[in-house]
């Protein structure tokens, strides 16, 4: 397996633990069973894929202490995951319990295929109901058949679709998520996001308002991994340019991808006729495909919109984790710069709030509106 780790040992076990996220999981899979709203087979296999992931961990204090097999990248990044947990919680306020402080080891690592959709001639995501979590806007899979056969009984019904692979995903705490043996094939840059972008699941999540969980989480893990790695190596080291100039072109696809969003919802809320509405959208996606190849190299490199066929639910997939970065990036700056103090804030607002993105932006705005009068009454001083 790519990144060193051989766990030839045989899995330990804690039995207690393993038993009350089992007794969990069957009240889950039972309450389910009960909800038309939900395949009783797709909750069956998505709960056996779940104990698979839970049976096979292993504490990473454990691997590190007693792995002989270990090359120094993979200690080294085991070791970054532990310290990100760490300053998740204590710097961030993050509720972390146990999740990413073990790694899974499965014989066929899993992969998630996350099915997503929407109207053709409507900017509006398709959902799919649970308990707990509610209406979430993609519906994830580990079996690409049963994926691809979900998109096409929702072409059929007249929805864009989009299938996509999942680098990582989140239980929102109910279970201690163990890293992925996969995620170690990253970067230490890129592993710290996920795992903080995962750990920021864990501590805030808003039923039913899937874009902006996932923006916020996005926002999350980009400065929290620039916070991270300051504090590790400074703010002129090499690793915390790095991940500050990936955020920086992450803030861009976003400002563009709200650019395409407006010129759609033009298009599809004209008085034209739909089938004049699909024609056109037809050559609205190339021309935005080929204003996308003309960003700076370093902004495409972050997102394959050029060369992806672009329908709705493409487009909104990628506003699902890049909506409104702006608006709360300026707020972290209005919060001068502090981010536990500023996803607190936001966090505050949007559990308030019937609109989440709405709340925040009221935010923003009228804190730039005092800005700007104590701006005027200190040249009026002068």
């Amino acid at each position: 397996m790519h990144g060193g780790v051989n766990l030839r040992w045989r899995m330990s076990r804690d039995k207690s633990t393993y038993y009350r996220y089992g007794l969990l999981l069957v009240f889950l899979i039972i309450l389910v069973c009960l909800l038309p709203a939900c395949s009783p087979v797709y909750v069956l296999r998505a709960g056996y894929e779940e104990a698979k992931i839970l049976w096979y961990r292993k504490p990473i204090t454990d691997i590190l202490r007693h792995s002989t097999t270990l090359d120094a990248p993979t200690r080294d990044k085991l070791q970054t995951v532990l310290r990100v947990r760490q300053f998740a919680e204590q710097e961030l306020g993050f509720r972390v319990g146990e999740s990413y402080s073990s790694l899974s080891e499965l014989p066929s690592p899993p992969t998630i295929h996350v099915v997503t959709a929407a109207p053709r001639t409507h900017l509006e995501s398709y959902t799919w109901w649970f308990p707990i979590v509610g209406s979430v806007a993609y519906k994830g899979y580990f079996d690409a058949e049963e994926a691809q056969a979900e998109a096409r009984r929702l072409e059929t019904e007249g929805y864009d679709t989009y299938i996509r692979t999942a680098a990582a995903f989140s239980t929102l705490g109910w279970f201690a998520d163990p890293l992925l043996p996969h995620l170690l094939r990253y970067d230490a840059q890129t592993l710290t996001n996920i795992v903080l972008h995962e750990l920021f699941h864990n501590t805030f999540y808003l039923s039913g308002q899937t874009a902006f969980n996932e923006s916020l989480a996005n926002f999350a893990g980009h400065r929290g991994a620039i916070a991270f790695f300051a504090q590790e190596n400074g703010v002129a080291d090499a690793a915390t340019q790095q991940v500050q100039a990936i955020w920086e072109r992450e803030l861009a696809v976003s400002q563009f991808l709200e650019y395409a969003r407006q010129r759609l919802t033009a298009l599809y809320t004209s008085p034209l006729t739909e089938e004049e509405k699909l024609k056109q959208r037809t050559s609205l996606f190339v021309q935005l495909q080929e204003e996308f190849r003309q960003l700076p190299g370093a902004v495409r490199q972050t997102a394959d919109f050029a060369s992806v066929q672009l329908n709705n639910a493409v487009i909104l997939q990628y506003l699902m984790y890049l909506q409104d970065l702006g608006m709360f990036e300026q707020l972290y700056t209005q919060n001068n710069g502090d981010l536990r103090s500023t996803l607190q804030r936001i966090s505050a607002l949007a559990e308030e709030a019937d609109e989440p993105f709405a709340a925040v932006r009221t935010q923003v705005q009228a804190a730039a509106g005092v800005s700007r009068q104590l701006e005027t009454a200190v040249y009026a001083e002068k």
